[in-house]
């Protein structure tokens, strides 16, 4: 049995970018210490079948109240007005959320084949890296500014931001140096800025909110094993002091604990889930 510090049972969460890499591991997490939870995406985004999987088994309401202990719901952090009404629809559905993870970001992983990744620094579009800082620094703040005033109002209520060890450290090109591309793959500079952005907000919120029984903590995962190529893995592996990458349960935990009553002391931290690699 989990221990009662850590369950979220009858909570609301919500989660942004629900159907991305990470999404489905918050959902798992959060469903599986007893929250509901409403998650949120864009509405061209693909349902990852790792978030379908829980829809299935969680989607129709399992309570005397009607509620069901899972949801997907539309909408952009970059559009007020559809934060607006997410909020609305998620307290009539399951209630006040007192939960919320900030998950939703753009990225570019490492690809053998390049594509829109492959670029030389001084021909970096601003565009890509106007979209990326306005997504993850103010798509995120505009979702803690929309759920974050509701938990205020409740005086109560767990704000987890997914940061990245990019917020603390600079990529090393050298991981993907092997790859044969020209230009050769650019990790984009903007992604490691914004989510050292994001730990400052971590801070920040933390520190207006913490009268209102509101905490603000950064989750910042480290190198997730996914379908990364061999090569990059074992030269990510040799500068990690676990010697491995992450796995979904390495990040579930963590997740749990700053969610929950567990870390009830606990704001305005960042919490490095990165086997040690920052740590050289």
């Amino acid at each position: 049995m989990m221990d009662s510090q850590f369950r979220l049972d009858g909570a609301v969460a919500v989660v942004t970018g629900a159907s991305g890499n990470l999404g489905p591991i918050w959902v798992g997490a959060l469903l599986d210490a007893g929250a509901h939870v409403f998650a949120l995406d864009l509405a061209r985004a693909a349902v990852s079948p790792g978030l379908q999987a829980r829809l299935d088994r969680y989607a129709q309401p399992t309570s005397s109240a009607g509620r069901p202990r899972l949801h997907l719901h539309r909408a952009d952090v970059m559009d007020r007005d559809a934060l607006v009404a997410a909020q609305a629809a998620c307290a009539e559905m399951m209630g006040v959320a007192t939960v919320l993870v900030n998950n939703a970001g753009i990225d570019q992983p490492a690809s053998s084949t390049g594509g829109a990744s492959s670029c030389r620094m001084e021909d970096v579009p601003m565009q890509v890296s106007r979209a990326i800082l306005e997504v993850n620094t103010l798509g995120t703040f505009q979702v803690c500014q929309v759920f974050g005033a509701e938990m205020v109002k409740a005086r109560r209520g767990s704000i987890i931001n997914i940061g990245s060890l990019y917020a603390s450290v600079s990529p090393d090109l050298r991981l993907y140096a092997h790859m044969d591309l020209d230009p050769p793959f650019l990790k984009p500079p903007a992604y490691g800025a914004s989510k050292a952005a994001v730990v400052n907000l971590t801070r920040y919120l933390a520190t207006a909110w913490g009268p209102y029984g509101v905490r603000v903590n950064a989750l910042s995962p480290g190198g997730v094993l996914g379908a990364q190529d061999p090569e990059f893995q074992r030269k990510f592996n040799d500068r990690v002091p676990l010697g491995r990458m992450a796995e979904a349960d390495d990040l579930t935990g963590p997740l749990r604990f700053l969610a929950s009553d567990a870390s009830a002391y606990v704001t305005g931290t960042e919490l490095r889930v990165d086997g040690g690699f920052t740590a050289w």
